[in-house]
C-alpha cells in the first residue's frame, strides 16, 4: 500500500507582478512531504526554496504575488483554495515556520516567554499558568540556558542562537504535523546548528512530525534530511534520498553545490564556484605545505603589524534597580601576535568574546585593561587626531552589509564618503574615478556608482562593504562573520576576491567566523576563543589536524560533513 502523503504539490508555478510586467519565480514543480519525514530543499538564494514554502501556509503578498497554477493539498484539502481565517486555523497549529532571521520574527517590544505564551493561549485550551509551565518546559527542551532569564529578556537582551532557539519553541509549541524550518541555522555557530539539527531531529520523532529544512548548505542538509529537492531558478532539478544526491548526482548544478565548499582536506589556490561547475573551467590547482610553508617563513620574519598583551573587557550588568552590578568579562588576559600579510582566523560560540575582542581593536569599546601595539605604538592612549589616522588604518567588513550601507546614499557615495573623511584623492571627480576601479576590482560595473543597496542581492552588497573597506586603502582589515549570511556559491566568490585583494595590496585580516570549514581556508594561523580566554592557539592545519583541548575537538566534530 502506498504511503500516505501529508502534503503534496502538483505543477506549482508563482509570479511576481511589477508595472505590469509579471515575473515567473517558480516553474511548475511538484515535490511530496510524507508523515514522519524530513525532506532537505537546497540551493542557492534566489532559486524560489523560500518562495515556495511561503506559497504552502498563503504568506505571499497579495498586491505583487499570486499562485498560477497548480495545487498545495495538505492532509487531502487544498489550501490555495481556502480564506485566509481557514488558514490562520492551519498556521502555527498544523503547520509551524522558523524564519531565518529571528530578530525581525519576534516582536522586540514583548519579553521571549510572552510571545510563545500568547501561541498556546490562541490555539490551545491551557490556562495562563499551564501555558507559563509549557512555555518554560519548551525554553528547556529546546535547551535554552537559564530558561526562566529568557522567559523574563526581551529578544534584544539574548544572543542570536537563543532567539533562534526562542523561535523554534514558538514553532513546535503547538505540535504541528509539519514544520518548515527556512534557513534556521544560517547565522549560528557551528555547535549551535549541530544542536539545533540534533533537537529537530529528537523533535520530530518525539512528536511524529514533518520537517521541511530549506538551506544553501547541502552538507548540512545531508545531516538531518531523508530526502532531498534541489531547487535552481525557480525549478526543481534534481530529487533523491540523501545517498542518491550525494553519491550520485545526475546534474551538474547539484556536483556544483557539493563541491563549492571549501574542503577539509586539500588547500584550494581558487574555490570552484557554480559558474565554474557550469562552465567546466574550475581551477584544480593546490597549494602545497611547502608553498605554505615558505609564505609563512616569509612572513613571520617581520616584526608583528600588531600585538596584544593581556588584553581585558568588563562589563557590567545589574539585575534590578537596587542590586548591586555583576562584573562580566568578556575578554580575559588575551595576547597574540598578528604579522602583515597574515590571516589570523578567529573561532569559537556566540558570546565567547571574538566581536568584542575586535571592537576594542577598533577602539569602538575599548578594553578595560591590557595593551594593543600597533605599528609599535599602544593605540589604547592614542589622541583624537592620531586615532583618526587608525580609523584609516583598520578597517572592518561586517556581517551584514545591509544593515551597515546607508539606505539613502547611492554605492557610490556610501564608498567616496569616508574618502572625503579621510583625504584620500584631490577632488571629487579623482575619488569617484577611484570608486569605478575598485568597484571594478570586486566585480562589479560601473552602472553599480548610481544605485542604491536594495537594489543589490546579499553577496553583491558584500562586495559593497568590501570596496567601501579598501577604499581608504587600510592596512589591517576585521572581517566580521563577512560569509556567514552568503550562498555556498557567492561565499566561494567573496573568498577567492578577499583572498586576490590580499595578494594584490598585501592586506592583513583577522577573519572571525563560526564557519571552521571556511577560517581552515582562509588562515594561517588559528586563534581559538572560549569564554573570553584563548583555549589555543597555532597553525590552521595543526590544529585542524591534532587539536589539544576538548573544545577545539568539539567545534571540528560538529563541522557538517557531508556524506
Amino acid at each position: 500500500m502506498e504511503n500516505p502523503k501529508l502534503l503534496d504539490i502538483k505543477n506549482l508555478s508563482v509570479s511576481f507582478f511589477s508595472e505590469g510586467t509579471e515575473n515567473k519565480i517558480i516553474h511548475n514543480i511538484s515535490y511530496q512531504l510524507y508523515p514522519n519525514e524530513i525532506l532537505g530543499i537546497v540551493g542557492e538564494s534566489g532559486s524560489g526554496k523560500s518562495v515556495s514554502s511561503m506559497a504552502i501556509l498563503g504568506l505571499l503578498p497579495k498586491t505583487i504575488s499570486k499562485i498560477t497554477q497548480g495545487s498545495i493539498e495538505f492532509n487531502g484539502r487544498n489550501l490555495t483554495t481556502l480564506s485566509q481565517k481557514a488558514l490562520q486555523h492551519i498556521r502555527g497549529k498544523e503547520i509551524a515556520m522558523i524564519f531565518q532571521e529571528p530578530m525581525s520574527s519576534l516582536n522586540p517590544s514583548m519579553t521571549c516567554g510572552k510571545q510563545v505564551l500568547e501561541i498556546l493561549l490562541q490555539h490551545t485550551s491551557l490556562s495562563k499558568s499551564e501555558a507559563t509551565a509549557e512555555t518554560l518546559s519548551l525554553f528547556e527542551k529546546v535547551k535554552l540556558p537559564l530558561a526562566k532569564r529568557v522567559y523574563g529578556a526581551y529578544p534584544h537582551e539574548i544572543s542570536g542562537g537563543q532567539k533562534q532557539r526562542v523561535m523554534i519553541a514558538m514553532a513546535i509549541a503547538c505540535k504541528p504535523k509539519i514544520l518548515i524550518a527556512d534557513e534556521p541555522t544560517t547565522a549560528l555557530d557551528v555547535t549551535v546548528q549541530k544542536d539545533i539539527i540534533t533537537l529537530l531531529k529528537q523533535l520530530q520523532k518525539e512528536e511524529q512530525m514533518s520537517i521541511i529544512f530549506i538551506s544553501h548548505d547541502l552538507s548540512l542538509v545531508s545531516e538531518i534530511a531523508d530526502r532531498i529537492a534541489v531547487m535552481y531558478k525557480g525549478d526543481i532539478v534534481e530529487q533523491g534520498t540523501v545517498s542518491q544526491i550525494f553519491k550520485s548526482p545526475k546534474e551538474l548544478y547539484t556536483k556544483a553545490l557539493i563541491n563549492s565548499r571549501p574542503s577539509m582536506d586539500d588547500r584550494l589556490k581558487q574555490l570552484p564556484t557554480i559558474d565554474d561547475f557550469m562552465n567546466d573551467s574550475q581551477n584544480s590547482e593546490i597549494i602545497t605545505s611547502e608553498e605554505r610553508a615558505q609564505n609563512h617563513k616569509k612572513i613571520y620574519s617581520r616584526p608583528p603589524l600588531l600585538e596584544v598583551i593581556n588584553l581585558e573587557k568588563e562589563f557590567l550588568s545589574k539585575s534590578g534597580w537596587f542590586s548591586k552590578p555583576n562584573v562580566f568579562k568578556a575578554v580575559n588576559q588575551v595576547s597574540f601576535k598578528l604579522y602583515k600579510g597574515e590571516t589570523l582566523g578567529l573561532v569559537g560560540e556566540s558570546g565567547c568574546g571574538k566581536s568584542t575582542l575586535s571592537n576594542a581593536i577598533l577602539q569602538l569599546n575599548p578594553a578595560t585593561a591590557g595593551s594593543i601595539i600597533y605599528k609599535g605604538n599602544d593605540i589604547t592612549t592614542l589622541s583624537e587626531s592620531k586615532m583618526r589616522q587608525l580609523r584609516k588604518d583598520i578597517q572592518i567588513i561586517f556581517q551584514d552589509p545591509y544593515a551597515s550601507l546607508n539606505p539613502r546614499l547611492t554605492v557610490g557615495n556610501a564608498i567616496m564618503e569616508p574618502m572625503k573623511v579621510h583625504d584620500i584623492g584631490s577632488n571629487d571627480n579623482d575619488r569617484k574615478a577611484k570608486v569605478l576601479e575598485l568597484l571594478l576590482k570586486v566585480g562589479l560595473d560601473d552602472s553599480y556608482f548610481n544605485r542604491y543597496p536594495h537594489e543589490f542581492s546579499g553577496g553583491q552588497r558584500q562586495r559593497i562593504g568590501i570596496a567601501r573597506a579598501i577604499a581608504l586603502e587600510p592596512q589591517l582589515i576585521i572581517c566580521d562573520e563577512s560569509v556567514s549570511a552568503l550562498d555556498i556559491s557567492v561565499q566561494a566568490q567573496v573568498l577567492n576576491l578577499l583572498n586576490t585583494l590580499k595578494q594584490n595590496y598585501g592586506f592583513t585580516y583577522i577573519f572571525i567566523s563560526h564557519d571552521l570549514a571556511v577560517v581552515k581556508y582562509m588562515s594561517d594561523q588559528l586563534v581559538v576563543m572560549n569564554k573570553g580566554e584563548i583555549e589555543e592557539m597555532d597553525d590552521a592545519d595543526i590544529i585542524y589536524s591534532n587539536p589539544k583541548k576538548e573544545y577545539t575537538k568539539k567545534l571540528i566534530h560538529a563541522i557538517p560533513k557531508g556524506l
